[in-house]
């Protein structure tokens, strides 16, 4: 009788575990659930510092116990390496702030193991294993505020007669043309004509995403172009450098991303934006440690596999508003877009533009009937140039 009683509860436990496998679960071993963190750069990038905070986050969340591990400067493409030394150490959660297929290939294989990757891809990916997730903030309403901020100090140098109104120019250093540097810098220049009609906003390739050289060349040349106020969607201080000295001569601003960028440039630094990972990364591990399911158990849109937020859930955040060179009212027109925002007030992607996709020119797309970025993923997708930037060649 008691051996037959020992018989149906081990059976019980393997079917327990096995369901809790098959639906994203593992149990905690030993108390202690080990995660890992692979990251494309290191802390002396604001994108990595930023994503970084997060872990730090989540060791003051759940002393005692986690364990963490981490690997640092690591290329997509050699991501497996780190990945199977983070499996071997016996992670029971990775997450990485870079996209690599290689993560996604092994997540099949390790199925006791949790992959989640900063998203990249624009469409729900209806194959992956339950234990391979995506996960991003709304980060285009960021850049959409952040563009007020530059289009009212715009509009003070225009009434200072600084500027005249054709000589209100923003300058943009992207990295590359992929759907989410489009998006920011869309998302950017319809912020700043919010509150400026007249701006108009010069792009640079760099076609990199941390060379501090190739981003300060950028931003300088953009300055040289007349350029008042410079953005940017790469991962170093080069273009909050590059204004910073132009601002000894002439009026230069910038806007940044990430990381706040007051500390080296306090004359010309205005504000920026950010994702907020915590509640993402936070929220996974809790679902671990409760034997949930992520997707279940980590508030935000969900799309399968994929979880996005915006203001709402803090996901986005504003980064520090330098009050001594902000515009007046700045702080309340961000403030006032936020709740917009928040309460769906706001259709960012919407207005009198056409635009065009730049790889198949047949592509094109009418704003005045608006466009809802994110809406069936985290990843952006908007991929249209509006007719009138100006892209200048590196």
């Amino acid at each position: 009788m008691r051996r037959a009683y020992l018989t149906t509860l081990i059976t019980s436990l393997l079917v327990v575990g096995a369901f809790a496998l098959a639906y994203g679960r593992r149990p905690v071993q030993s108390g202690i659930l080990k995660v890992g963190f692979i990251y494309e750069g290191d802390e002396s990038t604001p994108y990595t510092y930023n994503f970084a905070l997060a872990e730090y986050a989540l060791k003051e969340t759940y002393p005692g116990r986690i364990e963490v591990f981490s690997r640092n400067n690591v290329r997509e493409e050699d991501a497996e390496t780190p990945a199977l030394e983070l499996i071997r150490s016996g992670c029971d959660i990775i997450f990485t702030n870079g996209y690599s297929e290689q993560i996604k290939e092994l997540a099949p294989e390790y199925p006791e193991v949790q992959f989640c990757q900063a998203s990249y891809r624009n469409s729900p990916d209806v194959n992956a294993p339950d234990n391979y997730h995506t996960f991003k903030g709304r980060v285009y309403e960021g850049r959409y505020v952040s563009g007020i901020a530059a289009g009212l100090k715009l509009n003070e140098m225009i009434d200072n007669r600084v500027i005249s109104r054709e000589e209100a120019l923003v300058g943009y250093v992207a990295a590359y043309p992929t759907d989410e540097v489009i998006s920011g810098f869309t998302a950017f220049i319809l912020g700043v004509r919010s509150v400026c009609p007249d701006a108009v906003m010069h792009v640079r390739y760099t076609q990199s995403w941390g060379s501090y050289s190739r981003e300060r060349d950028a931003a300088e040349r953009l300055i040289e172009e007349g350029c008042r106020i410079i953005g940017q969607h790469t991962d170093t201080i080069g273009p909050a450098l590059a204004c910073e000295d132009a601002s000894t001569q002439q009026s230069v601003y910038h806007i940044g991303y990430n990381t706040g960028m007051l500390d080296v440039a306090p004359s010309s630094s205005i504000t920026g934006t950010c994702i907020n990972w915590t509640p993402y990364i936070v929220g996974a591990v809790d679902a671990l440690l409760e034997g949930e399911v992520i997707e279940k158990h980590v508030e935000g849109e969900v799309h399968g596999n994929d979880i996005s937020g915006g203001f709402e859930l803090d996901w986005v955040e504003m980064l520090e508003l330098n009050s001594h060179i902000a515009a007046y009212g700045t702080e309340e027109k961000m403030e006032d877009a936020i709740e917009a925002l928040k309460k769906g007030k706001i259709q960012v992607f919407r207005g009198d533009y056409t635009g065009v996709d730049p790889h198949n020119e047949e592509d094109t797309i009418d704003l005045n009937k608006g466009y809802q970025e994110n809406s069936g993923y985290s990843s952006p997708s908007f991929h249209y140039i509006l007719k009138d930037v100006v892209f200048e060649d590196n």
